[in-house]
Order: structure tokens, then sequence, then C-alpha cells
């Protein structure tokens, strides 16, 4: 059966990108190199933040066509989280809002990556 154990993302300095990801994790990357960058999530996925300019086969595309979504507990929490990365200078491309799912807000990573936070309304958790 089909698991996924692990995000890349190209980035254009794992290095820039790391620095980003430590803060707004609370954690350092497992492994850090020039063209490559590991970090473990709490769930036991790893993220990893692979040079755009080295990896192989060469990438065509570019941040902002997917997200990592990511829940948390409760309403309140989404909107504290955009608070939170709103005064760490983080780019917020939604306000909290609720939508057919649940509560949410997006952001966006230095490479243009989209970050959901949601909270799913009771029915649909």
């Amino acid at each position: 059966m089909f698991d996924a154990h692990f995000i890349l993302l190209h980035v254009d300095s794992p290095a820039a990108s790391a620095r980003f990801y430590a803060e707004l994790l609370g954690s350092e990357p497992l492994e850090q190199s020039p063209t490559f960058a590991m970090f473990a999530l709490p769930s036991g996925v790893r993220l990893g933040l692979w040079s755009r300019h080295t990896v192989e086969p060469a990438t065509a595309g570019s941040g902002g066509a997917a997200e990592i979504a990511m829940m948390v507990p409760s309403s309140e929490a989404v909107d504290a989280a955009c608070s939170d990365w709103r005064k760490r200078g983080i780019a917020i491309l939604q306000e909290p809002t609720d939508l057919d799912f649940g509560r949410t807000f997006t952001a966006r990573d230095p490479d243009g990556h989209r970050l959901r936070v949601f909270h799913p309304f009771p029915e649909q958790a």
C-alpha cells in the first residue's frame, strides 16, 4: 500500500528555507548540506528542502501550485497561529475565514509554497 513519508519542496536556497522552517517549527533540521535540509515533523513525516538548482531530474515547477496543510485543535488556534505568523513577518495570503470544510488561513513560505492551517468543522472531523 502507498504511504507518504516525506514532503520534498524544491527551494531556491536550502539554507534560507531551513532558517524559515526552523523558526516556524521550533526545531532544527535533522540534517543539512548546501543543497538539502531535512526536518522531522511531529507526525513522523519528514520535510525535505532540496535545492531547485541541483534536484534530479531538473524541476520546471515553482511554489504556489500545492499546499502543506496543518490541522490545529480549534478554530481559536487557527486565529492565534495566523496572528503569530503575521508577527513573524510570514506573508498571509488568506486571512482566517470559514470555508465549507472548517476555519482556515493560508500563508506563503519564502519560495511561494502555500501553507494552510485549518480546524475542521465538527461534521468533518
